[in-house]
């Protein structure tokens, strides 16, 4: 166990952290799984931009990898040309 109010602390805030990035990872994978379930086309285009701000909101605070954002978002509008 740490010793030093300093470490302590940094034990602290990492746990806070942790769970804010977890919990806005996973709002956004299951924001991504929504998205692949549409099929109308305007829902899609809809949801699309509020996915992507996600992504890169993610990618910026490097919660996930830059180019796996990248690769999602070229998949996702794919997908949604598609319909």
């Amino acid at each position: 166990m740490a010793n030093h109010k300093s470490a302590l602390k940094r034990i602290r805030s990492n746990e806070a952290k942790r769970l804010i990035n977890k919990y806005q990872h996973k709002t956004t994978r299951n924001a991504i799984k929504k998205l692949r379930e549409l099929t109308d086309k305007t829902e899609a285009e809809a949801l699309f931009p509020s996915v992507v701000s996600m992504l890169d909101k993610l990618a910026k605070k490097n919660i996930i990898h830059a180019n796996k954002a990248a690769n999602l978002k070229s998949g996702l509008a794919k997908h949604v040309a598609a319909l």
